[in-house]
């Protein structure tokens, strides 16, 4: 715990060392005193931008790389406590639409963060407004001053965009630093996506009045300058803006999903032009985020290029599909982790995230996610798994998950979930019987509502237990279950007949088992490209510099303004591409010969049935895990959970309050929780939405 704090508070002051670059920037004494000393210093435009470029980009790289030898070395262990000096103010402060489920140190950052865009605009538009250049002849104080304002809204939204990509980076290290992942920092992105895009938005109307109806200039939209940056290029990259943004939206992503995602990877065109339109001088600012995302990006891509091994399939009564993949023992992963999956016969592109249920200490050889038939990419898999094919193409990226399961220090955990809300639920559980096992081990007590509209989804009880040979001692789990079945009032006889359905798959030579992409020190190498591809970058971007560019500008002559910024985005790609493909495939000849020891082995096909949580008639016919799981559950038939009422009557003095599912039920908890009205209630948030 003590190392954990040393190394957030570290890589908090760093970052604050990188607000106080930010928001000197734009300040008189910036200007009046530094700018002039860099020009005398450096007679070479190109070199002070460079300056500004190492300036910018090597603290956030430092932090990333630090935190890979951290995140390395950091060793979680079952007793670790769950409290934090801080605690109360992860405790939910803010619960409404559409900001959802808000903790009062995320409402603290962001009040620093709006502080920060306002402190920046004023200091900018002080600095402008006092240096005023009349552009066009016969030109008005006040036309300058609008025309100085939609710039300057520009600039800020550079800030915005620099920090935009951090949360979408799934493997990073930075994350995790400070108790984050991808899946819970989403929001983030979401919410720097709007800003960004409004301020964008409101510079380019801003610019189009300006040249419109101000100086008749229309044709300055069309320019592609040598010597200043290109108006053209930021044309091209608001109308991508906007189509980005528009189908980015909550309505439109969620009733047209394909649309949002195939027209949000207009980002990489915009990108493109957004960089041809700033410039170096604002490149900087935003290219630490893109240098990281890069690498990431690039690693799962190398990851997805190889087909994992599909091992068997459960189809429940209720439409749900347990996919067990064959794992490396070497592979672990936390509790709630997830797994994103790609089949090529339903779709060619599309990605999609599945909480794993397995547990990596449990299931040495195997992995196993849940996925509920509700839309039509799941529909369609449903249907192959239940036609007679005997092999399924599948690749996976991942897994990503938490750094830390602090919450399974608490005296007592209550687990609210709705529908498929339960399969995070169902590895925390598998990870309490795991600990429960060791002596000397305290381990929470666990009540498990959950709430389903019928009878067959009871069957997502089932996964609960992993489908194992071994042999599982659950007789230290304190397990309560309470299962809700709204929509019908009594049971029915006739849907406790349906049994689960087991596919075995037949092995094939090409597929492998799913491994941590750089191997068991995957946090090292991550580091080590991380160091690799920066300090190559600024070797040949010196190099690039000193011979290409310095003798042109030298000579008094102008080098082509876009030339600039086309020379930064092809060595940062260059770099990252040549330094990861390097550790990759010195990483995946070890990967791959451990995956060719691992042996196939058949899994038992399951007895267990949905009726066996209704009826105790044949419970002497499952073994003893199941049997204690049947009778640890309570079935309500017609009726929804008292939230408040389960909530207010757990008397543990440290309870970890943890739910998934619908938004009314997640923001009704939070709500509970915020109350103030329990003391002993801690909300913890591991929903991928909020």
């Amino acid at each position: 715990m003590k190392s954990r704090v040393a190394w957030q508070s570290f890589s908090l002051l760093v970052f604050v060392g990188y607000m106080i670059i930010w928001i000197m920037l734009p300040t008189k004494t910036y200007k009046d005193s530094w700018t002039p000393k860099l020009n005398k210093r450096l007679n070479s435009t190109y070199f002070r931008e460079q300056g500004q470029l190492s300036i910018f980009i090597f603290p956030i790289m430092l932090i990333a790389a630090l935190g890979c030898v951290y995140l390395h070395f950091q060793k979680e262990s079952s007793s670790e406590s769950s409290k934090s000096y801080f605690h109360s103010l992860r405790h939910p402060a803010v619960v409404m639409a559409p900001l959802g489920i808000v903790n009062a140190v995320e409402l603290t950052f962001a009040a620093m963060f709006i502080a920060l865009l306002i402190w920046s605009l004023a200091n900018y538009l002080y600095v402008s407004f006092g240096h005023l250049h009349m552009h066009t002849a016969g030109e008005e104080v006040w036309e300058a001053k609008f025309r100085s304002v939609f710039l300057r809204l520009g600039y800020i939204g550079h800030i915005c965009l620099a920090f935009m990509f951090f949360p979408v980076t799934r493997g990073s290290s930075i994350l995790p630093l400070i108790g984050l992942t991808s899946e819970s920092s989403i929001k983030y992105h979401i919410w720097l996506g709007h800003i960004s895009n409004f301020l964008f938005a409101a510079h380019s109307i801003g610019f189009i009045i300006y040249w419109w109806s101000m100086t008749q200039q229309m044709y300055l939209m069309l320019q592609w300058s040598a010597t200043y940056l290109s108006n053209v290029a930021g044309v091209i990259a608001f109308v991508l803006l906007l189509g980005v943004w528009f189908t980015s939206f909550d309505r439109v992503r969620r009733k047209f999903f394909e649309i949002f995602f195939y027209v949000h990877h207009l980002y990489i065109p915009y990108l493109f032009f957004y960089m041809l339109h700033v410039g170096v001088g604002y490149l900087c600012m935003i290219l630490p985020g893109i240098f990281l995302f890069l690498i990431d990006r690039y690693l799962r891509f190398l990851q997805s290029r190889s087909r994992a091994r599909l091992v068997s399939a459960r189809l429940l009564p209720n439409g749900t599909m347990e996919l067990t993949f064959a794992k490396n023992p070497g592979l672990s992963y936390n509790p709630t982790s997830t797994l994103f999956v790609h089949v090529p016969s339903i779709c060619k592109l599309q990605w999609h995230p599945f909480t794993i249920t397995s547990n990596s200490n449990l299931e040495t050889d195997n992995l196993s996610i849940a996925i509920k038939s509700q839309g039509s990419w799941t529909q369609k898999l449903y249907n192959q798994l239940s036609s007679s094919l005997d092999r399924l193409e599948v690749s996976t990226e991942g897994p990503y998950g938490p750094a830390s399961s602090h919450f399974l220090g608490r005296e007592s955990l209550v687990m609210i979930s709705g529908g498929s809300g339960i399969t995070p639920f169902i590895s925390i559980v598998r990870e309490v019987i795991v600990k429960s096992a060791k002596s000397n081990t305290n381990v929470p007590k666990i009540l498990l509502v959950t709430a389903f509209k019928s009878t067959t989804d009871l069957s997502m009880l089932d996964l609960l237990l992993p489908l194992s040979g071994t042999p599982i001692d659950i007789s230290k789990l304190q397990l309560q279950i309470e299962a809700y079945i709204t929509q019908e009032h009594e049971r029915p006889f006739e849907d406790a007949k349906k049994q689960i359905q087991t596919k075995i798959f037949k092995p094939n030579p090409s597929d492998s088992p799913i491994s941590a992409i750089l191997g068991k020190n995957s946090w090292l190498w991550l580091g080590a490209i991380i160091v690799s591809s920066f300090i190559m970058f600024l070797l040949l971007l010196g190099f690039v510099t000193r011979y290409s560019i310095y003798p042109v500008e030298r000579r008094g002559d102008n080098y082509h303004y876009s030339y600039k910024i086309l020379w930064d985005m092809f060595l940062v790609c260059a770099c990252v591409f040549i330094s990861t493909s390097a550790i990759f495939l010195w990483q995946k000849r070890k990967i791959s010969a451990e995956g060719k020891q691992i042996q196939n082995v058949d899994l038992p096909t399951p007895t267990m049935s949905p009726s066996s949580w209704l009826s105790g008639a044949d419970r002497e016919l499952e073994s003893f895990p199941h049997q204690s799981l049947v009778q640890s559950t309570k079935v309500h038939f017609g009726a929804r959970p008292d939230l408040k009422k389960i909530l207010f009557d757990c008397k543990e003095s440290d309870v970890g309050v943890l739910v998934c599912g619908p938004k009314s039920m997640r923001h009704e908890v939070a709500k509970i929780c915020a109350s103030g009205l329990a003391k002993n209630l801690h909300f913890e948030s591991i929903s991928f939405n909020w």
